[in-house]
């Protein structure tokens, strides 16, 4: 039995996944399969460093030193190849924030910012709501694989006059992990036409099945001087709430700009405990990464063995990287809204309905299954016995 195996209780700590049904209009009683983050404790050795930093009882102002910054680079040297300098690091409260700030940092108000849907649904928010414009480049849905449409990519900046773009890599919700190639032809077009990149690269420890994870700015001094990178460890060792990222900018003079905005919102320090818990788990969890890759791995295989077998109808291909199953539904040729009160009325499950990431998830259920497997394929049966 893996220790991925245990039920841990999440229910009354505040827990967003598990307490505010009611909150977020939806019944009580549902298996809560949406937001991203996982129903596993952490690595013991980060939890042992959170207790020692929290036992020292004196919480006031802190800023991370030369090894902080040391231990993050060195995540991204081992791991990608990437030989990361620790004067290109800035660090944030998450990735979403961080995401905000580059984009007010790099664009003026009514700017043009190109996403591909279907996308991580705050992309769009963040654009919209700090008064820039979206330009949306579809992925195409090659038979439940997703591709770059290139030559659209490329006519909606010239169109649109762009004057950046966010890239999601590895993808959610499509669960693509973008080849070399892939992510340098998208890096030529905009150097080609002066369009900074942001690359939400938060996911970039989740890769299957053989298949690795590249670095936008990994790929040559040119694109990494066109790049800014959002990273975090809350999705890789489940540390959500401790509120650490970073970003990660090798150009001087795009990290000025990037500075400069986050220090007008008046955000200057993590905090303490959450900055021990970022040094913590990048310096000693990987044997913990190590065990949970292979049992996210067969959890994906698992669910495609039984939608094979339960539901055929439905449409699922194991991701590349992630811990998010996209499902396609559309055969069922249902209304998004009668889709979404089937998994909720009758599955009775809390999932992300697949509009959140724009028009191109018509049809769609994203399915959070970093979860006990015994919560998994309960929650597949039911969908089964629903759509069945």
């Amino acid at each position: 039995m893996s220790r991925f195996d245990n039920v841990i209780d999440r229910t009354n700590t505040n827990c967003l996944k598990h307490d505010f049904s009611s909150e977020r209009g939806m019944p009580d009683g549902l298996i809560p399969m949406w937001v991203a983050d996982m129903d596993f404790t952490v690595p013991d050795e980060v939890v042992e460093d959170i207790q020692r930093a929290v036992s020292h009882g004196v919480f006031g102002y802190t800023e991370p030193k030369q090894d902080y910054y040391s231990v993050v680079a060195g995540w991204f040297r081992s791991h990608f190849s990437w030989d990361v300098r620790e004067s290109w690091i800035s660090t944030a409260p998450g990735v979403v924030f961080a995401l905000a700030q580059a984009i007010c940092a790099l664009t003026e108000k009514g700017g043009g910012v190109l996403i591909m849907r279907p996308v991580y649904y705050p992309f769009t928010t963040m654009i919209e709501q700090n008064g820039r414009r979206v330009v949306n480049s579809p992925l195409i849905n090659d038979g439940g694989k997703y591709a770059i449409d290139f030559d659209d990519f490329e006519r909606k900046i010239v169109d649109n006059d762009v004057k950046l773009f966010v890239l999601c890599s590895p993808h959610n919700p499509v669960g693509r992990v973008w080849t070399e190639a892939e992510l340098t032809r998208v890096a030529e077009i905009c150097l080609k036409h002066g369009v900074p990149i942001v690359s939400d690269e938060i996911h970039c420890d989740f890769t299957f099945d053989g298949i690795k994870h590249t670095p936008l700015a990994s790929l040559s001094p040119e694109i990494a001087a066109n790049t800014v990178t959002l990273t975090a460890p809350s999705k890789t060792f489940n540390l959500a709430g401790m509120n650490t990222a970073n970003t990660i900018i090798p150009n001087p003079e795009l990290k000025k700009k990037y500075d400069r905005q986050v220090s007008s919102t008046g955000f200057y320090q993590n905090t303490s405990v959450g900055r021990a818990a970022c040094k913590s788990a990048y310096a000693k969890g990987e044997p913990w990464l190590e065990e949970l890759l292979p049992y996210l791995s067969g959890s994906f295989d698992m669910m495609a063995d039984f939608i094979r077998e339960k539901l055929p109808r439905v449409k699922f291909r194991k991701p590349e990287g992630t811990y998010l199953a996209w499902l396609d539904f559309s055969d069922y040729a249902f209304a998004q809204d009668e889709l979404d009160r089937i998994v909720i009325d009758k599955a009775k499950l809390w999932l992300d309905t697949g509009t959140m990431f724009g028009e191109e998830g018509k049809g769609f259920q994203r399915v959070n299954i970093a979860t006990p497997r015994c919560i998994l394929m309960n929650a597949m049966q039911s969908l089964a016995e629903a759509f069945n």
